[in-house]
């Protein structure tokens, strides 16, 4: 019942920005936490940032520094910002929302990180 959708990846050079978006519909997007995980070419999915119902941040130590991950409840809205761009960030990156009984995961958008 929930549609997850990112928006906000593209082509940017080492060093640069991006901030990516993930908008929620079906409700009750305030009481679930969201996450962002990635995932590289030939290489398994990982987690890289979190955020609470509540507000509170958790990040991978490969983005710690760089990436800050906010939500806006009244837009049913998760957002990336990510900053300082290395070819290692290169990946698709997924919002995912995940509740006591459910988990819903986006399509996907493509960060591309290269000179």
């Amino acid at each position: 019942q929930v549609h997850l959708v990112e928006s906000g990846g593209g082509l940017v050079q080492p060093g640069g920005s991006l901030r990516l978006s993930c908008v929620a519909s079906g409700g009750l997007f305030s009481i679930n936490a969201m996450a962002w995980y990635r995932q590289g070419p030939e290489k398994e999915r990982e987690w890289v940032a979190g955020i609470t119902t509540g507000g509170r941040t958790n990040y991978a130590d490969s983005v710690k520094g760089r990436f800050t991950i906010s939500r806006d409840n009244a837009k049913n809205t998760v957002y990336l910002q990510m900053i300082s761009l290395k070819p290692e960030d290169t990946a698709v990156y997924y919002c995912r929302l995940s509740g006591p009984s459910y988990d819903y995961w986006g399509q996907g958008t493509q960060v591309t990180v290269s000179s």
